[in-house]
């Protein structure tokens, strides 16, 4: 696997989608999470993998959303975090992806931005996540789903007290690249990532295609770090001819244009997320194969 730094604000990378679309649809339980599938369903996961493979993206994400020890914790895995992050990467590694991207979601434990208790608490936990996978085994660290400024904070500062491997940290946002429940601004998350040296920052939003390229206009002038934006899509609705209020992906199609858009505001790193099934990563992949980045 290249070195994932060496592409950075060149190449158009797409991450491939998030396996829970898929898994579900099979029939698998995914509410608690991928990992105890990862080692109890080897053949379920292996077989969404190739799916994922086929469509054609250059990183492919470990299945580990939910690896941090407080949300094993809830799926009754709390000592068992290296056993699953382990078992993800051996089953990402067969496919021989271009780049492998260690995924941790969220460690979703209380917060308190004036405890340090609270911050060292919340750091720990990204910090042995690091530590499971094994920085060397992993290309990037992708830090999903973060609550906040302090928790790019902490996943920062976890990630760095354990490797030097890069690391993308990524907020959820509404249309106004609000962060969903706070009154920060992705501008917030931007400062807090240069400061602690993220090599990429990312968004996972619903806006449309023009909102989203917006935001990413906004991080672009604000930061010179690569940019990565998620589209999350809703349930997918083939037989709609126009989009449905709140979920403007309701096609693989649609990504398209989006793609066209996103790469335009200087995006370097795209995903679909949410309900996105392969073929969503199909189209991110068609759309974008053998550009470059704009910067």
């Amino acid at each position: 696997m290249p070195d994932i730094q060496m592409r950075f604000h060149r190449d158009m990378l797409v991450i491939s989608e998030p396996l829970n679309g898929v898994l579900s649809k099979a029939g698998y339980d995914v509410e608690s999470g991928l990992e105890m599938l990862d080692l109890l369903e080897e053949e379920a996961v292996e077989q969404a993998l190739r799916t994922q493979m086929a469509a054609g993206p250059q990183c492919l994400c470990t299945p580990t959303f939910g690896i941090t020890r407080a949300r094993l914790a809830h799926a009754r895995m709390r000592d068992r975090q290296r056993d699953a992050a382990q078992a993800a990467i051996g089953l990402c590694r067969p496919f021989r992806p271009q780049h492998l991207i260690a995924e941790v979601g969220s460690t979703r434990l209380p917060l308190d931005a004036m405890s340090k208790a609270s911050l060292v608490a919340n750091r720990d936990q990204y910090a042995e996540a690091v530590v499971a996978f094994g920085p060397e085994n992993v290309d990037a660290f992708l830090f999903n789903g973060l609550a906040g400024a302090e928790d790019v904070r902490c996943a920062l500062m976890g990630a760095r007290k354990e490797c030097a491997t890069p690391v993308i940290v990524s907020v959820d946002v509404d249309d106004q690249g609000t962060l969903l429940g706070r009154s920060q601004t992705i501008e917030d998350v931007l400062a807090v990532a240069d400061d602690l040296q993220a090599d990429a920052v990312g968004i996972r939003t619903k806006a449309a295609p023009s909102d989203a390229a917006a935001i990413a206009r906004r991080m672009a002038r604000a930061s010179g770090l690569p940019i990565l934006v998620q589209l999350d899509v809703g349930e997918p609705a083939p037989r709609r001819v126009a989009p449905a209020e709140g979920n403007p992906y309701w096609h693989p199609d649609t990504m398209v244009a989006a793609a066209e858009l996103l790469r335009a505001a200087g995006v370097q790193f795209l995903r679909a997320a949410g309900s996105a099934t392969p073929s969503y990563t199909g189209a991110l992949s068609a759309a974008t194969a053998g550009l470059p980045t704009v910067r």
